[in-house]
């Protein structure tokens, strides 16, 4: 087991335990990101909730020590089903540099998050997908009716945040579509 699953493992389940520190370690020393994302496929799902806790945590103020994993990321965001770590993943994958095709898998992900059972994890891959949208205009067309449609049918949050998202998504005089 490596150094970042030890931190990660036991006590209350619904606590970060270890999160702080795993990001202090991860800031100070940035290749140990390989440890925390393999982590993210730990068969102990507490471990997986804390390590993709402390990832996006981390890709909020420096998400290029995680964009070497990429590849790993689509991977663990297309085959996880908890959760908690989707909710996470959907914020995390949309702040990477992603080429085009990885743009186009990683939409199709959250898309398939809009299916989920948790409506967590239904509004981030909202904001997931209109981050990629807001980045990406190829993907506006696909997008936006996805949105409007989990806007139509969603749940109180899921309205409240699919209207500001739709609303930012809107074709403005001087800018483009």
């Amino acid at each position: 087991m490596s150094r970042i699953e030890n931190m990660l493992r036991g006590g209350d389940p619904r606590s970060l335990m270890g999160v702080s520190g795993v990001i202090a370690d991860v800031l100070r020393d940035p290749s140990l990101c390989d440890e925390l994302v393999r982590a993210m496929a730990h068969d102990d799902a507490v471990v997986r909730m804390r390590a993709a806790d402390a990832a996006e945590k981390i890709s909020r103020t420096h998400p290029e020590h995680l964009e070497p994993f990429k590849s790993a990321l689509l991977q663990v965001a297309a085959t996880g089903e908890q959760p908690s770590l989707r909710w996470h993943l959907a914020q995390i994958v949309p702040r990477l540099r992603l080429a085009p095709g990885e743009r186009k898998h990683a939409a199709a992900i959250l898309k398939h998050y809009l299916g989920d059972s948790s409506a967590i994890v239904k509004t981030c891959a909202m904001q997931g997908l209109a981050d990629l949208a807001l980045a990406d205009a190829s993907l506006r067309r696909s997008i936006v009716p996805v949105l409007r449609k989990a806007t139509e049918t969603g749940t109180a949050a899921m309205r409240a945040r699919g209207a500001r998202l739709l609303d930012a998504l809107a074709p403005r005089k001087g800018r483009a579509p």
